[in-house]
């Protein structure tokens, strides 16, 4: 006769899965997603009465975490043949898909969690919640898989200034200005592509094209520095601090190359130095809204 699982055994099993999803939606990397969603909170307020609300507070938690098993996920599992050649999966800070049903359950519930969203973001919030789940999906999965077509894979990777723009029309109830969009989209295109160079010899192993694995380490990296450049440029037509801020990436990107520092080891830094750079431009609005500096 068959016994049931003893609650340890039972609560062993819910912990490892929640391990499991823990590490697959790749915590280093949450405020990517939520991160912008701050950000167009605090720069669409008209007063601080406008930063928290019901529904800023739920556009955050979905994007701090469902968001980033939903995009995630995705990737895992469509990447499940590719990562037998990633040396990320190996014990690091990122796990191969399981091939269990049940994840596919959460990563499909995930996505689904956005859709209530919809009834309440008016029609352009609309419109960009469709384009985050659509290129969420698309960017791994067929038929379109930009992840594998070079330049677009950089190019959509625009999905995560998404969130921010979605945030601001939530508040504001009209788009941000358009170089802000702009400028959001080509940071977001210059850190995907320069978050692939480690992954360029893997790629290349698996048969996989992407924009670095054509151009090479030294070209990404001008690659990236340009956009960058770019983006800053396109803030500095806001407000020059704005520009000035974001001016760091370039910089930066300079600095790695020059250095001869290994790149999978400043690819590790940029959770932290993006979490900084974001502070910065929310308390420096905050300052402003609070205080008219």
């Amino acid at each position: 006769m068959m016994t049931a699982p003893s609650g340890r055994a039972g609560r062993s099993s819910l912990l490892d899965r929640l391990r499991y999803l823990l590490v697959l939606s790749r915590p280093r990397f949450w405020l990517y997603l939520a991160g912008p969603v701050i950000i167009g909170v605090v720069y669409a307020a008209d007063s601080t009465a406008d930063l928290i609300t019901p529904l800023s507070v739920a556009l955050f938690a979905y994007f701090l975490v469902p968001a980033n098993v939903f995009l995630y996920g995705v990737n895992d599992v469509f990447d499940a043949d590719i990562d037998t050649e990633n040396p990320k999966k190996d014990e690091g800070p990122e796990v191969r898909f399981s091939g269990e049903r049940w994840v596919l359950a959460v990563v499909i519930g995930s996505g689904l969690l956005a859709v209530p969203f919809a009834l309440v973001v008016g029609p352009a919030g609309k419109v960009k919640l469709g384009a985050f789940l659509v290129l969420a999906v698309e960017y791994s999965a067929p038929p379109f898989r930009f992840k594998t077509t070079p330049a677009l894979d950089s190019l959509s990777n625009g999905l995560y200034v998404l969130p921010g723009v979605l945030a601001f029309t939530a508040v504001a109830g009209e788009l941000p200005p358009t170089p802000a969009i702009v400028g959001g989209w080509l940071w977001t295109m210059a850190m995907h592509t320069f978050s692939a160079i480690p992954d360029i010899e893997p790629d290349r192993r698996a048969g996989i094209a992407t924009t670095a694995t054509v151009l090479g380490q030294r070209r990404t990296y001008a690659y990236c520095g340009i956009v960058w450049a770019l983006a800053a440029g396109a803030f500095a037509l806001i407000y020059p601090l704005l520009g000035a801020t974001l001016a760091v990436y370039p910089l930066l990107q300079v600095g790695i190359a020059v250095s001869g520092v290994a790149v999978d080891r400043a690819y590790w830094w940029f959770p932290a130095i993006n979490t900084v750079v974001g502070m910065a431009l929310t308390m420096g609005y905050l300052w402003r809204l609070m205080y008219g500096g």
